[in-house]
């Protein structure tokens, strides 16, 4: 068995601590095979049965990114119309897209149809599919970020709007669209909370015992 020693273990929490939600990036292209090595990678985690329910679709078009662009330009108005006074003020001075920076940008699905697996797993919690790929996606976003790369989550985007923008299958349910390349400055502080939106909570204030 390997087995992983101290200097290991503190070296992959710092790795926590330093990954960050990506939003501004510099012009630099990755290296070449770069994102076929994260989604390698992110194909190594756990899945509900085996299922491997991940999908992926890298995005190089340059219309086809134009049209995510300006979906999520549509989005973003609708979400600011949600908020109101010093609320309202404050989210439209965040910037929660890379997408007219990012070098790298890719849509992360979860197959609902696949019959990989055999079902197994899912006849109770049939959302596991999903949290499958989410765990694919944390997974490349740690070995991006050990590699220097950020990555950005953007989920401001409409579902069914990406569904035909990127052409793919009825089956297909779609889970992120990933902004991914290299940050501008790097941070061991969210930057939602450095904008005052938000702050981070203690693991006690999440915590139960029964």
């Amino acid at each position: 068995m390997v087995e992983f020693d101290d200097s290991f273990r503190q070296h992959l929490r710092e790795l926590f601590v330093w990954r960050r939600d990506v939003r501004r990036f510099r012009s630099d292209p990755l290296p070449e095979g770069a994102i076929d090595r994260l989604i390698e990678t992110a194909c190594l985690s756990p899945s509900v049965g085996l299922s491997q329910p991940w999908r992926f679709v890298i995005v190089n078009d340059t219309a086809t990114r134009r049209a995510v662009v300006e979906d999520f330009r549509t989005c973003n108005a609708d979400a600011l119309s949600c908020y109101s006074g010093d609320r309202a003020a404050r989210y439209a001075t965040l910037k929660l897209s890379g997408l007219e920076q990012a070098p790298g940008q890719l849509a992360v699905f979860a197959d609902k149809g696949s019959d990989i697996g055999h079902g197994l797993g899912r006849a109770t919690m049939p959302e596991t599919t999903e949290y499958s790929v989410v765990a694919a996606i944390t997974a490349m976003w740690l070995a991006a970020r050990a590699e220097g790369i950020g990555l950005g989550w953007v989920s401001i985007l409409n579902p069914a709007r990406m569904h035909a923008v990127l052409d793919v299958p009825d089956s297909w349910k779609f889970i992120a669209y990933l902004c991914i390349g290299y940050p501008e400055i790097e941070c061991d502080r969210p930057e939602l909370e450095q904008a005052k939106w938000e702050q981070r909570r203690s693991a006690d204030a999440f915590t139960l015992r029964r």
